[in-house]
């Protein structure tokens, strides 16, 4: 595994100059050769020529954009960009970008949560091994845990088939090699891909807290987009059982939609019967599953905690419920995957929804850790990175994600 340094390497700047020096001398020379005086803005488009065919063709072959430089991984995590060579217990992956299906959609207002969701993650770094209130113990429960940030997924602006496609592969990737898949969405529909792959390895439940149905056959011709990923993640073979818990208020769910779910045997639970019955209630509920998939959208608690998402509903659950769930679906089964889609950072209040997805997500591997599922005990007291380490020169410190005290 390769690991990004946060040092700009001046040879691999010339690299890529020459690169594109070479590409602007090979049409150069397909027009003609270069003559004194040559005009300007036929070098400009030969040359914008050549950037656009180097860029359809690393659309083709690359699956993951690493994380610029200056901007943090998850919770200062090591950084993989080559997803052959992954050795981690919990990979992160992007997904920023999905398949819209109507004009607003398309601005892909939740694509900048990624970074927030990793910026926000390291106000908890260096608190791993320190004792957690809500777990009862230290977060991670003192097992060594090997986290690393695999960055986004590539996507191409308006190659929706293929961004799609290339989320899967990456997914795919990761699962083989990487342990628990955490994908950062992005809305609703970044929890498809990992559904699909996971699927695709053997019978899985699904369990998607939101307020949102989304079990809408198309919308405007659609078939991927948000309001039809249940649907879609119902028509796969290896899902055999759903829930969707928090579903509250008018969105975009016919009556059609809400029987459909039904016969298709999605436990569905409102937000009002989490409230009143409580969560050992909504447990007892869950269908069983050899491994369960789970999705938290930001809009599934109440915009008093999360104000930070796309359409607010009122009502929704609260920190403890969401957590609570969590915690019981991962000291019940395994869990194969996570997802945290529809933190939208141009709406929030205080980066507090941003904050409270990188909890969550920590909630759950701690979950995960304290129930013997994730992790080892070999006397590490923290999370650390994953993956091939480089060689460090003994007058460098280097600390890993977690293990500052």
């Amino acid at each position: 595994m390769r690991i990004h340094q946060p040092i700009v390497d001046a040879s691999a700047v010339r690299q890529e100059d020459l690169a594109w020096s070479a590409a602007l001398g090979y049409y150069r020379t397909v027009q003609g050769p270069a003559v004194c005086g040559e005009d300007p803005t036929r070098s400009a488009q030969a040359l914008a020529t050549a950037r656009g065919r180097r860029r359809r063709e690393a659309s083709v072959t690359m699956l993951t954009s690493p994380i610029p430089l200056g901007r943090p991984s998850f919770l200062d995590a090591l950084r993989c960009v080559e997803l052959d060579r992954l050795d981690a217990d919990v990979t992160v992956l992007g997904v920023p970008f999905t398949t819209p299906h109507d004009l607003a959609s398309s601005r892909a207002p939740a694509s900048a949560a990624p970074a927030a969701l990793r910026e926000q993650s390291r106000r908890y770094t260096g608190q791993t091994c320190h004792h957690d209130f809500d777990l009862g113990g230290p977060l991670f429960g003192g097992r060594r845990i090997r986290l690393v940030d695999a960055g986004d997924v590539y996507a191409v602006p308006g190659r929706y088939a293929d961004n799609a496609q290339r989320a899967v592969a990456a997914l795919e990737a990761v699962v083989q090699r990487g342990g628990l898949p955490v994908v950062l969405g992005g809305d609703r529909a970044a929890a498809a891909p990992l559904v699909r792959v996971l699927a695709a390895r053997g019978p899985v439940g699904f369990v998607h807290l939101g307020a949102e149905l989304d079990w809408r056959d198309e919308v405007e011709g659609v078939l991927d987009a948000a309001p039809s990923t249940m649907r879609r993640a119902a028509e796969l073979a290896g899902v055999t059982a759903m829930m969707q818990v928090g579903l509250r208020g008018s969105g975009n769910a016919r009556p059609a939609d809400v029987e459909d779910a039904r016969r298709g045997g999605s436990v569905l639970v409102r937000a009002e019967e989490v409230h009143e019955a409580g969560v050992s209630a909504v447990l007892r509920r869950l269908p069983s599953a050899p491994c369960y998939v789970l999705c938290v959208d930001a809009a599934a608690l109440d915009p008093a905690v999360a104000p930070g998402v796309e359409t607010p509903a009122f009502g929704g659950l609260t920190y403890f419920e969401v957590t609570n769930l969590l915690r019981g679906i991962a000291a019940r089964d395994p869990v194969a995957g996570l997802a945290l889609t529809g933190v939208v950072p141009d709406r929030d209040l205080h980066d507090m929804t941003s904050l409270l997805g990188a909890r969550l997500i920590l909630t759950l591997i701690g979950a995960l850790a304290h129930a013997g599922r994730l992790g080892t005990t070999d006397g590490a007291r923290a999370v650390t990175a994953g993956g091939i380490r480089p060689a460090v020169p003994k007058t460098r410190v280097v600390a890993t994600a977690g293990a500052r005290q």
